[in-house]
């Protein structure tokens, strides 16, 4: 037990568990950070990231035997030939779906955050009032004020680009420069004003740096180069993930010990003391099985296997897991809706052309039912909202000969 005890152990390598890492390692606790994937250390092991498009066999399309196979993962929009070694396959983790419910796992070190879309708005005052307006489910028990101050802290560390909007339902936060709308995406924008007064076409705020200030450049990153790369990982530490900020800075403290194909089985409850005193691991390639222990175990394991971890936690004080007295553990889980789609074509500013990638889109801020209840059903919704340019591609030549 002496050798394998920690002050902390962060269960998940993901976005929520590197800065964990990062705000244990800072204040002086040893802290051990278990992931169950393998390991991908930044800039070392991103074999795609510089490799031009004729170096992939298929071009970067996903072979239709790999999209047949997995017909949930090849839904996000990531899943390509330069990224689909990031991804849970869905023979993997296979899906029982008695309603559609698609949910994205990626299990190597930095999780999610390698492949995420890196929107990143704050919530308002009514979100957080949802609940008590309308009276469906439970009352937050804070408000936006009380939040406000930790946006800025995370903010201001991760590096986030946007415009100060000055709206009500989409508060502004600690902003670099935003890039530039397409000329479309202005267009529908001064549109959308001259005809509205209650919605908004914005710069979508994303964990991109536009401007590295001093705490980003002492992080060892670089200025985003607009690469629109980014799922490959970004070996200039351009946008927000655990591989390139947290880890690296709770690595540099000294208190890190990072483990990989680490597979948390269950948290250990001491019934006498009234605790969790550590946590059981499955090593992923040997199946040997080892205890870990210490005084705070944080677990950000992802919605999903966070409460598969819990609800493995058994004990005499919880037969049902670990803090599972209700009976509602792993139930009632909330997920993105993943992707509903609108599109249609425009036919002016044909004299304009597209210089260079964008990384973010344009942004729809939620209209309905804000100030007050105006539809059937409850709450609202915000969108994305992108214009380009189509490549026409010349297939003659391609497919059975007729002739």
């Amino acid at each position: 037990m002496p050798t394998n005890t920690f002050d902390v152990i962060v269960i998940g390598s993901g976005l929520s568990g590197g800065w964990a890492a990062k705000e244990f390692t800072e204040k002086g606790l040893k802290t051990l950070v278990l992931e169950r994937g393998k390991e991908v250390k930044h800039l070392k092991d991103y074999p795609t990231t510089n490799m031009m498009p004729w170096e992939f066999p298929h071009r970067n399309e996903v072979p239709q035997d790999i999209k047949d196979a997995n017909p949930v993962i090849s839904k996000c929009y990531a899943f390509r030939e330069d990224a689909m070694h990031f991804f849970v396959k869905d023979n993997e983790h296979p899906y029982v779906q008695e309603k559609p419910f698609d949910w994205i796992r990626g299990y190597q070190t930095g999780g999610k955050s390698l492949m995420w879309a890196r929107q990143t708005q704050r919530w308002s005052e009514f979100d957080f009032e949802g609940p008590a307006r309308d009276g469906y489910a439970v009352d937050w028990p804070i408000r936006y004020k009380d939040l406000a101050p930790w946006y800025s802290y995370v903010e201001k560390f991760a590096g986030i680009s946007g415009n100060r909007d000055n709206l009500p339902m989409l508060p502004d936060g600690e902003f670099l420069p935003a890039l530039e709308l397409s000329c479309v995406e202005n267009y529908f924008s001064d549109f959308v004003k001259k005809n509205y007064t209650d919605r908004h076409i914005i710069y979508g705020r994303c964990a991109h740096l536009t401007q590295p200030q001093k705490i980003h450049l002492e992080q060892g990153r670089a200025q985003c180069q607009k690469r629109n790369l980014c799922q490959r990982g970004c070996p200039f530490g351009g946008y927000f993930s655990s591989n390139s900020v947290t880890l690296p800075w709770a690595e540099k403290t000294g208190n890190l010990t990072m483990i990989s194909d680490a597979v948390v089985h269950s948290i250990i409850y001491d019934d006498k003391a009234g605790k969790a005193t550590g946590v059981r691991v499955i090593d992923a390639k040997t199946h040997k099985a080892t205890e870990y222990f210490a005084r705070i175990i944080f677990v950000n394991a992802a919605a999903l296997n966070s409460n598969l971890i819990l609800l493995n936690s058994t004990s005499s004080r919880f037969p049902n897991g670990l803090g599972n007295d209700s009976g509602l553990l792993g139930k009632y889980v909330a997920f993105h809706n993943y992707r509903a789609r609108v599109s249609g074509k425009h036919d002016g500013h044909l004299d304009k052309k597209t210089d260079g990638r964008s990384h973010t889109s344009a942004y729809i801020p939620r209209f309905r039912n804000v100030f007050k209840q105006e539809t059937d059903f409850l709450r609202g919704y915000a969108a994305g909202f992108s214009a380009n340019r189509g490549i026409k591609r010349n297939t003659d030549g391609f497919g059975e000969h007729d002739g």
